[in-house]
């Protein structure tokens, strides 16, 4: 388990697999938001659950965040698109609703770093988030990334064109 000062970042259960699907996947709006792939309907307790337990794989890093006040499941946190080669990775979290705005995603940000520069030896990490999402480019300027830019009218979410940021943190950095 990795910890940081209010949340711990440990592997998916099955048991946490309902309940993410329930208050993350199944709120689609909020989750339309959050990923670039078109919301679809998912059977609860299938692997088409982005959610589902998976074996580790070299790509990506699963994780269930756990606040460490109570133990209780906040959410969900990953790296993908893991690039041994390039020593980069990507990351996303995304919190159950009554553990936002409680400053847990600046916490699972940075363990999220952790894991990345410490653990996987990586050199830069890299998250994208709609530029009017104000609470993740709050939390992504508290760990430490910088806005390197933005892609116009990227994402297709609700009907219309919304612009991207994208922020970038290199291990250096990262150290100091």
């Amino acid at each position: 388990m990795l910890r940081g000062d209010t949340v711990a970042l440990r592997a998916r259960l099955e048991s946490d697999v309902a309940v993410l699907d329930a208050e993350l996947h199944d709120d689609v709006a909020t989750r339309s938001r959050a990923d670039s792939r078109p919301w679809r309907p998912v059977t609860p307790g299938t692997a088409a659950s982005s959610f589902a337990v998976a074996p580790p794989g070299d790509d990506a890093a699963r994780f269930s965040v756990v606040s460490l006040d109570h133990g209780e499941l906040a959410g969900s946190a990953l790296l993908w698109q893991i690039d041994a080669h390039n020593r980069s990775a990507h990351l996303g979290i995304s919190l159950r609703p009554t553990f936002r705005g409680r400053g847990f995603g600046i916490d699972t940000v940075r363990v999220l770093c952790t894991y990345g520069f410490a653990v996987l030896g990586l050199h830069r990490l890299q998250l994208e988030t709609l530029a009017d999402n104000a609470a993740m480019v709050h939390t992504a300027l508290s760990a430490g990334f910088t806005r390197e830019g933005t892609l116009s009218r990227a994402a297709w979410v609700d009907g219309e064109f919304l612009d991207e940021a994208i922020f970038g943190l290199l291990a250096d950095a990262w150290r100091t």
